[in-house]
């Protein structure tokens, strides 16, 4: 393997930066210590320099070499331990601008003298070893890195314009078809849907090479065939795997979910809710026919059985309850990546005794042995070998993925620009094609000759078929040419387990923890953090797997044989440590820094026995392990600290959390706590706090003493439920959220407060006018007087901040008729780029035509009307747009509402011309009326997405001349009118891929 050194260069940047800090305190060193932090500084200088020439080095280096950066790496660890002891150690530094400042100096120098003397000879330790370290090269002879043409594949510049690569093109995940698959497709997809006699459960087995497309083609099938059966289930199971954990996902995904439909009203299924729909029917003189029919059944039980905690289920009881669930039942499952028979086994007898309903299972795994004892019955199973794709079939599934993963200043790579040896070096193999194709898309000022060069370098004969080892070359070459600070990021995904679903958020949010991301080039963290994540996606190492509704990427996946390669990589140079994970990697021979806990199975339970935990700055939790060895930390460095979905915190640990005084980054998400303790304000490092879909209810006064806090995330959406600002019983109620008048800085680099409830009369809400730096504020729940302070200050707050920079504001107005007082604001809030406003709007304001950047708009259902899309059609970069009735029930109110609007458009809505980037259209309400489209409309519109209790009708819709997809889903208790509309839609096809979902409700 090539030398690792993107992650020891971050290291050391980050260190650099805090020796810099430290030089600059007058008072806190004591004499002669500065001169060595110093030395130090200058020594780590060099040795970065040196890093980075390592990183353009024509040839790889020797063991000599990794020994000597390894000693760097370890001695960095130790001088920035050192240093951030010193700052939670010492207070901060007396004021020198006062009358007899030198009395003060005096006493703090007296007082400190014994922390400061421990430090100061712990630098002086860090001295010698640097010194040593200087002189062991020599004395062994490390030499400089060659600076010579290089022959290295894949080599770059460190650097490269990061504005280039900062916006990518919003866009909808769509499912694509396996390139050269289609035949086979074809067969497997009539295998799964044909019923045989007996009608017995049978297992489709595919087995193949990794990368080879395996469950790229199991998945395609899983979304053609799943709406077959009466319930399914997707999982990844892999060469260790917590057999617990895997029943947990089957039985999540099987389960009837409640999902409160009364309270939001979006699926009416009651007599009081079906008046409305009745009251107005007319038969559609045009309808648009519908190609496919999928039926997704979402709730079977009884309205009185009572929801289970599968989170508390023991194995046994988890094994029962999978077994009575599936027991009459049609099922489906995927059962991605096993890698033994034994594995199969202990799946199998887990699976309820054969029910005859046709049930269908599969499988996937590379190697033919365990693919024969998943399927044994040749007249029941089927056994699919996957095949390497052909020349032909290699180069029309490269020059797509160049094409998904050109920028848009670099779109004119053409064909005669690349040597077709580029993917004949391949052999076939899909994973390594698409690789290769994200280096040539990200590289288009390289021509035939250059890369000809580089398919020289990595095979200098010619490739038949791929081997491992030719898999890991190719991904070499690619991970060489990252620029240093890409080659961190992408090491960093190593901590996450083998098919996990990610959130890019939550992955950019740790990057800016952990000082992977600096400000640069006029950009804001945030924003060159989503920089290296589209470059990480154009580059192919990363996969959306789900966009968002405003078409950025929300969820993504790493392929397990790239995982696989980043996971050696980061364990090579022990920038984290995996523990209990699908890898079986060797425990650390030195201290751990970053650590990485993962559920697979009891017999890893304790896998951190004989690990150094002294120096984990990083410790991130998944699965359900049983505890964790707090005490074996070093709370004073911890910086990150990710437990979410682990259900053993409880209220005790978050004393010793309390404790990790340079926290950064805290993820409590989907934990079982339900009060945040006020000694949170000693974390003044804190960056992110992630409290959602916990029991906390609201936050202690405690966070306004936060300094350094830039997002607030709290709150469940589904039911709604907020987090409640803190309240001050002062008569100053504009002392409530911020912190007094000492620590004026506090909270004003807030910019994300999501989740937020104000019920009632608040005095917190007096205070938003003073968090000038917000950029997204959500209220998930709203219920305040109308004649009240709170209500006119919230009006007052949201205008001031839709003036400093406020770019979302999400509103769930729950009767308080706040959103139809946002018409009267002066000024619209013109830096918006997404806005929700739920609950009975009678208008939307007339400042929303003004709003230029605007990509995502959600408004309530009571304003579907012609006027309103008259009044948006003009909208240059909206991207999505959503009517939606969630926030209220449809009591007679709004019944009264909906069906006033029907008459005053006469039975139809009419979409006008306009709309010209949109490319989402949602609906979420008990009833959709009756929809025109215009010739002219929604040009770029890709996908309709409804559902509801009663439809009346699409009409128009074949102008759409880029729509997609239709997506309908069907309350089954929808009265007879609604359902023979969707029958007559969908047994009439004109080549538009439509899929209706019934959802059986209680």
């Amino acid at each position: 393997m090539e030398l690792v050194v993107g992650a020891s260069e971050a290291t050391m940047k980050s260190l650099l930066g805090k020796l810099g800090e430290l030089l600059a305190q007058e008072y806190s060193l004591i004499r002669g210590v500065r001169g060595d932090i110093q030395y130090i500084n200058d020594e780590l200088a060099s040795m970065q320099a040196f890093l980075r020439d390592l990183s353009s080095a024509p040839e790889g280096q020797d063991n000599r070499m990794k020994d000597w950066m390894k000693q760097i790496r370890d001695m960095a660890y130790d001088c920035e331990d050192c240093i951030d002891d010193f700052a939670h150690r010492l207070p901060n530094e007396p004021i020198s601008d006062f009358t007899c400042s030198w009395i003060v100096i005096g006493i703090y120098e007296l007082w400190t003298w014994w922390p400061r003397r421990e430090i100061a000879s712990k630098i002086v330790d860090l001295k010698v070893r640097a010194q040593q370290i200087a002189e062991r090269r020599s004395r062994y002879g490390v030499n400089n890195p060659g600076h010579g043409t290089s022959n290295r594949p894949g080599v770059r510049a460190a650097t490269y314009d990061i504005a280039e690569h900062q916006v990518a093109a919003r866009q909808l995940i769509g499912m694509k078809e396996p390139v050269g698959v289609a035949t086979d497709m074809d067969k497997l997809e009539k295998w799964l849907t044909t019923k045989i006699d007996p009608n017995e459960r049978a297992v489709l087995s595919i087995v193949g090479f990794g990368g080879v497309g395996k469950t790229t083609i199991a998945t395609a099938l899983y979304r053609k065939v799943r709406n077959e059966f009466e319930c399914r289930a997707s999982i990844t199971v892999s060469q260790n795997y917590d057999q617990d954990a895997v029943m947990r996902s089957i039985l999540n995904q099987v389960m009837p979910q409640d999902r409160d439909q009364k309270q939001q009203g979006s699926e009416p299924g009651t007599p009081e809710d079906k008046k409305l729909v009745a009251q107005i029917r007319k038969k559609l003189s045009r309808v648009v026919p519908l190609i496919q029919i999928h039926r997704q059944q979402g709730n079977n039980g009884s309205s009185h059985v009572k929801p289970i905690k599968i989170e508390t289920m023991d194995h046994d009881q988890l094994v029962n309850e999978l077994k009575r669930q599936l027991a009459d039942k049609r099922y489906l499952l995927l059962i991605d990546d096993i890698w033994s028979a034994k594995t199969w086994e202990s799946i199998r007898i887990c699976l309820p005794p054969e029910n005859n309903r046709g049930n269908r299972i599969i499988v996937t795994s590379r190697f033919q042995a365990v693919g024969a004892t998943c399927s044994p019955n040749e007249k029941i199973d089927l056994l699919h070998t996957v095949d390497f794709l052909t020349d032909d079939e290699s180069k029309r599934l490269f020059f797509q993925g160049v094409s998904e993963s050109k920028s848009s200043k670099n779109n004119e790579i053409v064909q005669n620009h690349v040597p077709e040896e580029i993917w004949k070096i391949c052999g076939g193999l899909p994973l390594a094609i698409v690789t290769m194709a994200g280096l040539v898309a990200c590289n288009p000022s390289k021509h035939s000759d250059d890369w000809q060069k580089v398919c020289k370098s990595l095979f200098p004969e010619p490739v038949t078929s791929l081997t491992l080892d030719g898999v890991t070359r190719i991904l070499d070459c690619c991970y060489n040419d990252l620029p240093a600070d890409l080659k961190t990021c992408s090491l960093y995904l190593s901590i996450f387990p083998k098919g996990w679903k990610i959130s890019r958020k939550r992955l950019t949010r740790r990057w800016i923890a952990e000082g992977f991301v600096s400000e640069k080039q006029g950009l804001t963290e945030e924003e060159v953090a989503e920089t290296y994540f589209n470059q990480l996606t154009r580059r192919k190492i990363i996969r959306p797997v789900e966009h968002s509704s405003n078409g950025k990427v929300k969820t993504f996946q790493v392929h397990d044989m790239v995982l696989e390669y980043i996971v050696a990589k980061s364990s090579e140079e022990n920038f984290i440590t995996v523990v209990g994970s699908h890898w079986m990697m060797p425990a650390p021979s030195n201290k751990v820094g970053r650590l990485s806990m993962q559920s697979s199975g009891s017999k890893y339970g304790n896998s951190t026995k004989g690990m150094n935990l002294s120096q984990v700055r990083s410790l991130t939790i998944f699965g359900s392990l049983n505890q964790l060895p707090f005490h074996s930390f070093n709370n004073a460095i911890i910086q990150v600290l990710d437990l979410e979905g682990w259900k053993g915190l409880k209220e005790k640990h978050l004393n010793d959390i309390c404790n990790m005084l340079v926290l950064k980054y805290l993820g409590l998400r989907r934990t079982e706590i339900a009060k945040i303790p006020s000694r949170i304000e000693k974390l003044e490092y804190l960056e992110t706090l992630d409290i959602r879909e916990t029991n906390v209810g609201e936050l202690p006064k405690a966070v306004g003493q936060l300094k350094r806090i830039s997002s607030i995330l709290g709150g469940n959406k589904n039911p709604r439920k907020g987090l409640r600002l803190p309240q001050d019983k002062s008569k100053d109620s504009r002392k409530s959220i911020l912190p007094q008048e000492k620590s004026k800085d506090g909270m004003k680099s807030l910019r994300v407060l999501s989740g937020i409830e104000i019920i009632g009369e608040s005095t917190a809400v007096a205070g938003l006018h003073q968090l000038t730096g917000l950029r997204k504020f959500a209220i998930y729940k709203l219920s305040i007087n109308k004649d009240g302070d709170t209500f006119k200050e919230l009006r007052s707050s949201i205008e001031y901040l839709g003036s400093c920079g406020l770019q979302t504001l999400a509103i769930n107005d729950e009767g308080s008729d706040f959103i139809n007082s946002l018409d009267t604001m002066s000024a619209p809030p013109r830096y918006l780029i997404a806005l929700e406003l739920s609950g009975k709007l009678e208008k939307p304001p007339k400042w929303i035509n003004k709003l230029e950047m605007l990509n995502k708009l959600t408004l309530s259902l009571t304003v579907l009307r012609t006027d309103t899309l008259e009044l948006i059609c003009a909208l240059k970069s909206l991207f999505s747009l959503t009517f939606s009735l969630n926030a209220v029930k449809l009591d007679e109110d709004t019944q009264e509402i909906l069906g006033k609007n029907k008459e005053q458009s006469d039975g139809e809505i009419f979409v006008p011309g306009g709309f010209p980037c949109l490319k989402l259209l949602r609906f979420f309400a008990p009833l959709v009326p009756k929809l025109g489209f215009s010739d002219n409309a929604m040009p770029s519109l890709e996908m309709i997405d409804m559902r509801f209790g009663a439809f009346e009708g699409l009409l128009g819709i074949d102008t759409l001349e880029n729509l997609k997809e239709v997506h309908l889903r069907v309350n089954d208790q929808a009265d007879e009118t609604t359902k023979f509309f969707v029958d007559d839609l969908k047994n009439n096809g004109h080549g538009l891929k439509v899929i209706v979902d019934h959802v059986i409700t209680s």
